[in-house]
């Protein structure tokens, strides 16, 4: 269930939702880019709706850099003309005849979406305003679920689900899922109170959950699925990056799947949001909680 652009270290432990900035993979000439979306290109709207200036593409960019006057950016009339379309896109138009995957970090990495030939719509809420590069025709294999590393662990974990990011579960992922392998330590991201604490057992049936509330920052970090130390109690005061459980697959329905689904909640909550199944989500995307943490998300 999704490279590591730097660990900005916490304790022993830090949260990485970003990627390598690597070269542009075939880039595209600006020569024909006119903010016309014409037959033949992949078109990215400033606003929602296939609204605002356009960015034109006949080729995959692998990125599209941050300042003027060397970045892309957006070239049709209407709102956004003259930004540079790195993470200030919403939807998108591909009139070419390929598949177009736009992705959450440089270099092809990170979490994306297709788009068909001939689709248009809006970006998904992991990449609306996040987006840093695209591709036409990517492979199957292309880095994607497992682009973005995260070191809730002693080393970095690769992330399987990032959030609002199922692809064959129906309901809205509310967290993030990450994965190193069973019996990995699980470190806490923010310090705060234990306030909740459900042990479970491994099988679907035995969901474990550690809530933990940071009241300076108004914020419940929860974690699933990991097995807590027997030392972790409620009413217990952890710190950034102290040890606070094992990987496991609590609530989970076989071993192959375990991971720990790590999920930002504003406010104190002892339980998670429902995912599976429920198509609306209760928390924001927890992309600039983390930055404002000093971790790094791009």
């Amino acid at each position: 269930m999704t490279t590591l652009t730097k660990i900005l270290t916490a304790a022993s432990a830090a949260i990485v939702l970003g990627g390598t900035a690597l070269a542009a993979a075939g880039p595209v000439s600006a020569a024909g880019r006119d903010g016309i979306c014409q037959a033949g290109e992949f078109c990215y709207y400033f606003n929602s709706g296939n609204q605002g200036s356009v960015s034109d593409f006949t080729g995959s960019v692998g990125d599209y850099a941050t300042a003027q006057p060397t970045c892309y950016d957006f070239k049709g009339p209407g709102q956004g003309k003259g930004k540079c379309i790195k993470n200030s896109a919403a939807s998108v138009w591909n009139r070419s005849g390929k598949t177009v995957r736009v992705y959450f970090n440089s270099g092809h990495t990170g979490a994306y979406q297709d788009f068909a030939a001939g689709a248009k719509g809006n970006l998904n809420p992991t990449l609306k305003n996040q987006n840093a590069s695209h591709q036409f025709s990517p492979s199957s294999s292309s880095p994607s679920r497992g682009a973005m590393s995260f070191s809730l662990y002693t080393a970095a974990g690769t992330i399987t689900c990032g959030f609002d990011g199922y692809r064959s579960t129906p309901g809205r992922h509310e967290g993030i899922d990450i994965t190193r392998g069973v019996g990995a330590n699980v470190h806490a991201l923010v310090a705060g109170k234990v306030i909740n604490l459900v042990r479970g057992r491994t099988g679907r049936a035995g969901l474990s959950t550690i809530a933990v509330y940071n009241a300076g920052l108004n914020k419940t970090v929860i974690y699933l699925h990991a097995a807590p130390l027997s030392s972790l109690r409620v009413g217990q005061q952890v710190s950034r990056g102290q040890v606070i459980g094992k990987e496991s697959w609590h609530g989970v329905s076989s071993r192959s799947s375990a991971h720990t689904h790590v999920e930002m909640r504003p406010g104190r909550y002892t339980r998670a949001a429902k995912s599976v199944g429920d198509p609306h989500l209760e928390n924001p995307n927890p992309t600039s909680f983390w930055n404002s943490q000093g971790y790094s998300v791009r």
